[in-house]
């Protein structure tokens, strides 16, 4: 889809792991597949900017679930990605408009109090591993950051971005996380934070700016020699929908939904949330879907 990747970076000693991305396009795909408002837009970018920069630290196969639940309108926000740079993302309120736009983009207002979920999925793994921290900012980045200390006992810094044009449309996405691996001296701790602050431009300007994932990273590393190291796969807008997995959705509405489906003789149109893809569901099909739930029921 388009020639960019995740692009990881290691410390020459390796107590420090660094991973930087312009997602532009798969977040502006995003946009255009869900219609997102300005808020929602940038609530879900960064949620995929932030997976596609954890999954690309997993291992082959490896899958990342970053879901965002807040007490605010904007109570939903997820993102997925897998080590091959393959992401989506969607929000429960796409539409969602803020009273006013004074207090510029913010999140926190519009996702309010509450928590931050990771999973990840490993293959051959029967249960996934989870992980849940309380928001601290309702931003992502800092809430990425936190739960990296918690869960992992990684300290690090996360600055994802979205920068949006005069009518609401995607112009840059894109971020850099900077690990820094349990034990290590808190002298490189230190270096790192005083580069932040010295790194006052926000990610997404730079990346609008064209800035190369190099300079994007070297900010951050003043005074720490780094080398990058191969990823080699662009990154993509990718959902897994199929008409299968939608019939499988549908037996959450429940026995006496399906059959006043079933007695009104309605087809069902479908149209995937995550990438607006369109199924029709005949008859057949619901009656499928009914027959197998009653057997479940009895059992």
């Amino acid at each position: 889809m388009n020639g960019h990747r995740v692009h990881r970076f290691v410390s020459n000693d390796f107590a420090v792991r660094i991973a930087s991305v312009n997602a532009t396009e798969v977040v502006a795909r995003m946009q255009q597949l869900q219609q997102t408002r300005p808020l929602p837009t940038v609530a879900v970018g960064r949620a995929m900017v932030g997976a596609l920069l954890m999954a690309s630290q997993l291992k082959e196969g490896q899958e990342i679930g970053v879901l965002v639940q807040g007490e605010g309108p904007l109570s939903r926000v997820y993102a997925h990605s897998d080590f091959h740079g393959k992401v989506r993302g969607y929000v429960n309120v796409p539409q969602y408009e803020p009273p006013s736009y004074s207090s510029v983009l913010s999140l926190q207002e519009a996702i309010g109090g509450g928590m931050l979920t990771v999973v990840r999925h490993q293959p051959f793994q029967r249960q996934p591993y989870q992980g849940t921290v309380p928001l601290v900012s309702g931003e992502i980045g800092d809430d990425i950051a936190f739960y990296l200390h918690q869960s992992q006992q990684i300290r690090s810094v996360t600055s994802l971005g979205v920068f949006l044009d005069t009518y609401g449309r995607v112009e840059a996405a894109g971020g850099v996380i900077v690990e820094v691996m349990p034990g290590v001296e808190d002298n490189v701790i230190e270096k790192i934070e005083a580069n932040q602050k010295n790194a006052s431009r926000e990610i997404s300007k730079l990346i609008r700016e064209k800035k190369s994932p190099l300079e994007l990273v070297q900010p951050y590393m003043e005074g720490i020699a780094f080398t990058e190291i191969p990823h080699d796969y662009p990154i993509e807008y990718f959902c897994p929908c199929s008409a299968e997995r939608v019939k499988n959705a549908l037996s959450i509405l429940g026995l006496e939904e399906l059959d006043d489906m079933i007695a009104k003789q309605e087809v069902s149109h479908i149209t995937c949330q995550m990438c607006g893809r369109p199924y029709e569901l005949t008859l057949d099909d619901i009656q499928e879907v009914r027959n197998a739930l009653y057997k479940r029921s009895l059992h």
